[in-house]
């Protein structure tokens, strides 16, 4: 079976502000879900991976979600041909809302 070629994942410094916000706890584990997931296939739509209707957050094209009851999102953008994945923001989704950066973002 052929390995598919490996995705660089480049982290926005938005993004990198709002995993600052985020309880040191869980870094490694976004770490490692945002290797897995999005580091091969990262455009395959599943259950928890989908592209997003625009206007979106931070205008990601896609959007991630994972963790302990899903409270993670990750929204991202794809460039196939030169294998990146653009991190364009990170948040925890706390009930209705969701806190990015330490702000509720507007639905």
């Amino acid at each position: 079976m052929t390995r598919r070629p490996k995705f660089e994942l480049i982290f926005a410094p938005e993004a990198i502000d709002h995993l600052a916000v985020i309880e040191r706890k869980y870094h490694g584990l976004i770490e490692k879900i945002l290797d897995e997931q999005l580091g091969f296939i990262p455009e395959r739509e599943t259950r928890n991976r989908k592209p997003l209707d625009q206007p979106a957050p931070f205008e990601a094209t896609w959007e991630l979600r994972f963790g302990p009851n899903n409270r993670f999102r990750v929204f991202y953008e794809i460039n196939l041909q030169e294998k990146i994945v653009w991190i364009l923001g990170i948040g925890v989704k706390d009930g209705n809302r969701l806190m990015v950066g330490g702000k509720e973002l507007e639905s």
